[in-house]
């Protein structure tokens, strides 16, 4: 049977098994091999290797941003068109994703040397810090159109309805980074650049895989020399859903360094290392339930768009449910092993003060974010932008700048720490409502209510 064809076929926990726990391992690697660079980092260079690292990230994040817009919105469009059996459409919005991810990633990058310092500068980064900074991103954004190619079609992999090969792309990039990084940094004594180097090689490994998988055409799609020609309909399509994910992972950077900034006034550098390690842990924590949302992505948008809408509200429900189970278990996680965590990266004794403390406030309401995160995958899945921009943005914008920005005058270092929790909350409010109202349109749609080619559950 055609692998995409088990999207509207198969039982949904069935699929979500079968999507989620590739999805699951992978991402888990690639979070533990930020966190096993970051130790290294850290116990190789040092609290201002920690520093540096966590002041060049908003820059990585905006360089992520751009193939999240890519890889979002062709994603979605390749479930549906798959889900209405147009492969011609889907292999065509592969071929201009690729095309998209090509462009964009050249005027940024470009744009991003040559601004280089000024941009780590504004970032927050002191005197001390700027070599630090500059040398381990240079290398990182000579790279990073692997990083681009890999992660954007990686995700048209899965959303074709091959989770398996997709997992094996993050198993070989994680892998290789996590046996290149202690070789760098402890064995070639090459610091930060060490760092960098081994993420560059492991994900120009991938970035091959992953076209050879393509151009091969060994999935459902074929990556065709004619389907590279941009054309203005899938390119806007294209963005109009991907918006929402670039504009959240833009927002994202534009708050680490309204943090970093205030962290540094607050709390001094060794506060600036502690938020990187909150992030890392962040990281780590919420990919298993990214892995359960990555999956449901695909089930969500190919049976909305052949009209299976029970399917889709089940798909919804499982998936919120493991979710939020994720999200408690890393919360208790984070409660009682808070000090042990930051002792991993850096045994400083007062990085660890701070570190322990921040985390436990930034993760406070930690079992209520699968809500928000499953109701924006539903809206990006389905291509209902506007609202996906709302609840991603909500967090990150309309709620969490504001509060880092007032808070830290009031309570100091516990504000910035607090602002988290503060958003999470809000955004979790408005995703019930946002989500209640879709599902009640879907369940008054008789039109999406009939007898699918296999049983429910």
């Amino acid at each position: 049977m055609d692998k995409a064809k088990l999207l509207g076929e198969s039982r949904i926990t069935s699929l979500l098994w079968r999507f989620s726990v590739p999805a699951i391992v992978g991402n888990l690697v690639n979070a533990l091999y930020n966190v096993v660079d970051s130790i290294f980092v850290g116990q190789g260079v040092g609290e201002i290797g920690l520093t540096a690292v966590t002041i060049a990230f908003p820059l990585m994040l905006i360089l992520i941003a751009i193939g999240m817009f890519v890889a979002a919105g062709t994603s979605a469009l390749v479930s549906m068109r798959l889900g209405e059996q147009k492969l011609e459409e889907a292999e065509f919005i592969l071929g201009n994703a690729l095309t998209m991810i090509i462009v964009l990633i050249t005027v940024s990058t470009s744009l991003a040397l040559w601004f280089l310092d000024p941009l780590l500068i504004t970032f927050g980064a002191t005197p001390d810090v700027l070599p630090y900074a500059h040398d381990f991103m240079s290398i990182i954004l000579w790279g990073s159109a692997f990083l681009h190619i890999a992660f954007g079609l990686n995700n048209v992999i899965q959303a074709q309805g091959d989770p398996g090969t997709a997992l094996k792309t993050m198993l070989i990039s994680a892998l290789i980074n996590i046996i290149l990084n202690p070789l760098f940094i402890f064995g070639m004594h090459l610091g930060v650049k060490g760092s960098a180097l081994a993420t560059v090689i492991s994900q120009a490994v991938a970035a091959i895989w992953v076209l050879a998988y393509f151009i091969k055409g060994r999935g459902s799609l074929k990556l065709r020399v004619k389907c590279l020609a941009l054309r203005k309909a899938i390119v806007v399509d294209i963005s109009k859903i991907g918006v929402s994910v670039f504009l959240m992972q833009i927002s994202n950077s534009v708050v680490m360094v309204l943090i970093n900034n205030s962290l540094v006034v607050y709390g001094g550098e060794l506060a600036v290392a502690a938020y990187g390690i909150i992030n890392r842990m962040v990281m780590l924590l919420m990919m298993p339930v990214m892995g359960i949302v990555q999956s449901a992505q695909p089930i969500i948008g190919y049976n909305y768009g052949a009209r299976y809408y029970g399917r889709v509200i089940q798909t919804i429900r499982i998936a919120l449910a493991v979710a939020t189970m994720l999200c408690i278990g890393g919360f208790i996680v984070v409660q009682v092993f808070a000090t042990e965590i930051v002792c991993l990266f850096n045994g400083g004794p007062e990085l660890v003060k701070i570190g322990s403390r921040g985390l436990k406030i930034f993760l406070l309401m930690l079992p209520l974010i699968s809500l928000p995160m499953v109701g924006g995958t539903y809206f990006q899945a389905v291509g209902k932008a506007s609202y996906s921009i709302v609840l991603n943005l909500l967090r990150q914008v309309l709620l969490l700048i504001p509060l880092v920005i007032f808070l830290p005058p009031m309570f100091g270092l516990v504000g910035i720490w607090a602002a988290a929790p503060i958003s999470d909350v809000t955004a979790t409010g408005l995703t019930i409502l946002l989500l209640f109202k879709e599902l009640k349109k879907l369940k008054a749609d008789k039109r999406g209510w009939g007898q699918t080619a296999a049983e429910t559950d």
